[in-house]
């Protein structure tokens, strides 16, 4: 006899069972009183292969109070394209809070027994080196969870499962 677990892989259909949360969160239908940026990138595997069938989560907790027209203000989710792609648009006031994430972001994928959690920071902001969070991350490391500006309103963020490229991902107690 099977025991369930309070983890499952998200099996084939994620794509199809959660697209009512991608319709709530697409760029046409966001309401925001403050700035939106754009943070597109690639999930890759630990062969380097793009993953064409993952979901990826973000909570964007200083977009939130100024998304009060939004479905569910401060939450994006979005599904890798074929190629691995995804691209996640976001409210991001002037009032940001300095050295914390503009995202927290949860990965799901195919293969995966247990989500994994992220948090995305822009190569930007001026307050990286007081960074509580970002403090408890080797220097080495601590470039994965940057987005790179290439352009005015626009960053790349890549996601890494496994090698030693891979994204650093947080237990939470």
């Amino acid at each position: 006899m099977s025991n369930i677990t309070t983890s499952q892989t998200i099996g084939p259909f994620s794509h199809e069972a959660w697209q009512w949360a991608v319709d709530a969160c697409t760029p046409s239908n966001l309401k925001s009183s403050a700035p939106t940026i754009t943070i597109g990138g690639v999930i890759y595997d630990g062969n380097g292969a793009p993953i064409n069938d993952a979901q990826i989560e973000a909570w964007t907790p200083d977009g939130a109070a100024h998304e009060a027209g939004h479905a569910i203000p401060g939450f994006r989710r979005v599904p890798s394209g074929e190629a691995g792609e995804f691209s996640l648009s976001l409210s991001l006031p002037e009032g940001a809070t300095r050295g914390e994430p503009v995202m927290y972001v949860t990965v799901f994928a195919r293969g995966l027994v247990k989500h994994q959690f992220t948090a995305v920071f822009l190569e930007d902001d001026a307050g990286l080196a007081e960074s509580a969070i970002l403090g408890q991350v080797p220097q080495a490391r601590r470039a994965t969870l940057l987005a790179r500006k290439t352009g005015e309103y626009a960053y790349r963020w890549d996601i890494w499962m496994q090698t030693e490229k891979e994204t650093v991902f947080f237990d939470y107690a």
